[in-house]
């Protein structure tokens, strides 16, 4: 027995038949698997340990790990990093404690764009819509706390820390 799942509808039919526990496991793990694009912000109240959102960023970062879930990190992650003054040693350092469960994703010129019509149009940062972009384009999950995002709603999923 295993499980598929229809993408059209999100229907989940478990499908009879002569397979082992490691089918079983990898089909389940494929439904359960979840991919997290975490806004710079995150990052950093994870790394500096700022207050409670160093906390709800920790215990996310914890259950992603936990789970075997997935978190993104781009070009963008490095830009805004290195532009507050992070060197590529600390940089690694922010990252080392969660590198089981991260994936490198790159901005495309097409990205930047979009990030550019959006920004102007929802009247928020650029590097907001680009980081919204990104996740929607690698169906991830969002995670932040800047109101700008709440504007984009529409482009993917977004939550805070604690809500996941």
């Amino acid at each position: 027995m295993f499980a598929h799942k229809n993408r059209k509808d999100s229907e989940v039919t478990l499908v009879t038949g002569h397979c082992g526990a490691g089918d079983l496991k990898q089909a389940l793990f494929g439904l359960l698997m979840a991919v997290y694009y975490l806004d710079t912000s995150i990052l950093l109240d994870y790394y500096e340990r700022r207050g409670i959102n160093g906390r709800h960023a920790f215990g996310l970062i914890r259950k992603i790990i936990a789970f075997g879930h997935i978190i993104l990190f781009s070009d963008l992650h490095t830009q805004e990093l290195r532009q507050l003054g992070y060197s590529m040693d600390e940089i690694y350092s922010l990252l080392r404690p969660f590198k089981p469960a991260l994936r490198t994703v790159h901005i495309q010129k097409s990205q930047l764009s979009e990030a550019s019509f959006i920004a102007s149009r929802h009247r928020i940062p650029r590097r907001d819509a680009l980081h919204a972009i990104l996740a929607r384009d690698n169906s991830a999950v969002l995670v932040a706390t800047d109101r700008h995002f709440e504007q984009i709603r529409h482009i993917c999923e977004s939550r805070r820390p604690e809500e996941i």
